[in-house]
C-alpha cells in the first residue's frame, strides 16, 4: 500500500490547491462565452496538447503540422511514426473529452486507452494494451549509442501486474475515503504510474491522458480548454527532475512526494492562469470590435483561416467594407495576412 501519510501539506501546496479550486468554481461564470468561441478555445488547446505531449516523448511535429494532420485524421495510413503517434493521441483525447463520465479508471480501461493511443503505431502493434514483458528501465547512452548506465529502474515485468492492481485499488479506496484532496490523489497516481512504467512504450503520453480523465472526473471542467501538456513541455527539465526525485523514494518507507506534488500543482495553477488570460482577452477584444469584424475573427478561429470571398458570401457585405475591416484587424495584430491578390487569406496570429 502506498505510504501517503508522509505527504506534507505546506503553505505553498495549500495556496496552489486553493488557486485551482477557485478557478474551478469560477469557470461556470468564465465559461459563458458563446459556444463557437469555447469551441475555438478547445480546438486550440487540443492542438497544443497533442503537439506538446508527443514532442515531450521525442516527436518532431510543430503545432501547425499537428493542426494540418488533425484536419485529415480520417485519411490513413499515416506516413511517419510521428504522425501515427499524433493521430493516436488526438483520437484518444477526443474519447476522453466526449466520454469521461463513462470511463471508470480500471485496469481494463487503462489497457483499452493504451490500445487506442497506439492504434496507428505499426511498431507497437504487438504490445498495444498489454503490460510490458521486458524491462523498460530508463537508460543513459553515450554519443555512439552504447548504454552506459541505468538512470531510473522501473517495475519489473513480473511485478507490474501486481503493482498496477495495487495502484488502481488505492485510487478507488482513497477516492472513497476522501483523506487526500483530489488534486493530491491524482498527482500521486500519476507519479506512481510513471514509476511502474507498466507498458513497453507510450507511458508518458498515457499518463497525461489519464491526468485529463481524472481531472474531468473530479469536476475540473475547464481542462479541455487549456493545455496542461504545453505547460509541461515548457518546463520539461523541471518535469523530469521532479519525477526522478520522487520516484526514487516511492518504494521506501518514507517516500518524498514533495518534489512531484509541487511541480504538478504549479503546472495546474499555470494552466488556469493561461486560460483565465485567454478568456479575458477574448472578452476585451471582441467587445471592442464591430460586429462584422467579430464575425471575421470567429470564422478564422473556427476554420483556421478566412478569405474575403468567404466573408462576402457569408455576410453580404461589400468588398470595400470588408477590405477595410480586414485591414484594421491586421493592423491591430488580430489577423495575419498571407498571399496576395485573389489568393489572399488570413489566419489568427
Amino acid at each position: 500500500m502506498l505510504q501517503t501519510d508522509t505527504i506534507r501539506i505546506t503553505p505553498e501546496l495549500l495556496k496552489l490547491i486553493a488557486a485551482c479550486d477557485e478557478f474551478k468554481g469560477a469557470w461556470r461564470a468564465l465559461g459563458t462565452l458563446a459556444p463557437d468561441r469555447l469551441h475555438a478555445l478547445r480546438r486550440i488547446a487540443t492542438i497544443e496538447s497533442v503537439g506538446s505531449s508527443t514532442r515531450i516523448e521525442g516527436a518532431r511535429l510543430s503545432d501547425s503540422q499537428v493542426e494540418k494532420l488533425l484536419s485529415r485524421l480520417t485519411i490513413t495510413p499515416f506516413a511517419t511514426r510521428d504522425e501515427q503517434e499524433v493521430a493516436g493521441y488526438a483520437q484518444t483525447m477526443e474519447t476522453i473529452f466526449e466520454s469521461w463520465a463513462d470511463i471508470p479508471l480500471t485496469e481494463n480501461h487503462i489497457r483499452q486507452l493504451h490500445r487506442d493511443l497506439l492504434r496507428h503505431s505499426d511498431k507497437d502493434a504487438r504490445h498495444r494494451g498489454e503490460y510490458k514483458t521486458t524491462s523498460n528501465s530508463v537508460a543513459a547512452f553515450d554519443a555512439s549509442g552504447r548504454q552506459i548506465g541505468i538512470v531510473f529502474e522501473t517495475a519489473s515485468p513480473f511485478d507490474t501486474p501486481r503493482r498496477m492492481a495495487e495502484l488502481v485499488a488505492w485510487l478507488t479506496a482513497e477516492a472513497g475515503r476522501g483523506h487526500l484532496h483530489p488534486l493530491l490523489r491524482i498527482a500521486v497516481f500519476v507519479v506512481v504510474f510513471l514509476e511502474i512504467h507498466p507498458f513497453q512504450d507510450g507511458n508518458g503520453r498515457l499518463s497525461r491522458i489519464l491526468t485529463t480523465l481524472l481531472l474531468l472526473q473530479s469536476g475540473y471542467a475547464y481542462v479541455p480548454y487549456s493545455s496542461l501538456e504545453s505547460v509541461i513541455e515548457n518546463s520539461k527539465e523541471a518535469y523530469y527532475l521532479a519525477l526522478r526525485r520522487t520516484q526514487g523514494t516511492i518504494r521506501t518507507d518514507t517516500p518524498d512526494w514533495q518534489p512531484w506534488l509541487v511541480f504538478f500543482l504549479r503546472a495546474l495553477e499555470q494552466q488556469t492562469r493561461r486560460l483565465a488570460a485567454k478568456v479575458e482577452r477574448e472578452r476585451i477584444v471582441l467587445a471592442a470590435l464591430p460586429e462584422l469584424a467579430v464575425r471575421i475573427v470567429e470564422q478564422a478561429r473556427m476554420h483556421g483561416r478566412v478569405t474575403m470571398g468567404e466573408m462576402i458570401a457569408m455576410t453580404g457585405a461589400s468588398r470595400n467594407t470588408l477590405k477595410e475591416h480586414f485591414r484594421r484587424l491586421v493592423g491591430q495584430g488580430l489577423l495575419v495576412r498571407h498571399g496576395a491578390g485573389k489568393g489572399t487569406w488570413y489566419t489568427l496570429p
